[in-house]
């Protein structure tokens, strides 16, 4: 009987959970299929109809405006980071989790060290080595794609390599040895041993990338005006002198969340693998 009720108990609480978890979005999706005049009245929580919802929201920012564009650049950002990330934090962690690096701790420690600082502490010498020292052709890096990219992995490349370590130092050396000895590279290792027993972390090492790339807010309203803004950034742009233009900025909300959750649902069997192997050693 004890088992029954702490069963329903648990059962209770979990999707009391569930319910607050999910309420915001919920919430946000309603905002966005109805008008400003029906935002303004009396609160109503029931769904809108299909052919009740305005259609409006959606089309006048992605259709008649610009958050198409913003759209787009987050998807390469956030894409190309994941995947530049990975494969950089795959092979400087191979190197030390089996090299004899000298001062490999101390090398490890320092990559963290990048993290630990909040990202506003950078922004002055970032912005000028955006502006006035990097260059890409004959322009500077400012209010480019390939700068954000690049930026981005200064952040995500310590915390994907202090993610991978663990793993990595999971995979016996011996296996590495026993492939050298019938003849295999360094390349073979990586990409036949390595990366198949890894696919875990790694998946979730690149879908922590993404969600960091696609949601960062501070760098990208800094570094970016025109060509290169993002859809965090975007939003910003509905809060304005005269109002807020609530039912478009849940409608721009609504759309930015689908890639994510597609790149969430194509890894999202190897969360929980991933996140928990080479957390415990024999």
């Amino acid at each position: 009987m004890n088992k029954v009720l702490y069963k329903t108990f648990s059962v209770v609480i979990w999707s009391l959970f569930t319910i607050i978890t999910l309420f915001p979005i919920y919430w946000m999706i309603l905002v966005s299929t109805r008008t400003p005049v029906q935002l303004y009245g009396k609160p109503n929580l029931y769904p809108t109809f299909l052919e009740k919802i305005h259609w409006k929201n959606y089309t006048r920012p992605f259709v008649d405006g610009v958050f198409g564009d913003y759209l787009m650049n987050s998807i390469i950002i956030a894409t190309s980071n994941a995947l530049l990330v990975t494969v950089l934090a795959i092979m400087a962690t191979y190197a030390l989790s089996r090299y004899k690096i000298a001062a490999a701790e101390t090398i490890f420690f320092w990559t963290m060290t990048n993290r630990m600082a909040p990202p506003a502490a950078f922004m002055l010498p970032l912005f000028l080595l955006f502006t006035l020292v990097f260059k890409y052709g004959d322009s500077n890096l400012f209010d480019t794609k390939i700068g954000l990219i690049l930026l981005y992995c200064v952040f995500n490349l310590p915390f994907a390599i202090w993610l991978l370590k663990g793993i990595f130092d999971g995979i016996p050396k011996d296996l590495d040895e026993a492939m050298i000895v019938d003849g295999a590279n360094l390349f073979t290792i990586i990409s036949k041993l390595i990366v198949p027993l890894a696919a875990p972390g790694i998946a979730v090492t690149a879908l922590l990338s993404f969600l960091f790339a696609w949601n960062e807010y501070l760098l990208a309203a800094t570094l970016t005006s025109v060509y290169a803004r993002t859809i965090p950034t975007g939003l910003s742009e509905f809060v304005t002198t005269t109002g807020t233009e609530w039912g478009t900025m849940a409608a721009v909300a609504v759309v930015s969340m689908l890639p994510a959750l597609i790149f969430l649902a194509l890894v999202q069997k190897y969360i929980v693998s991933g996140l928990t192997f080479g957390a415990v050693k024999g």
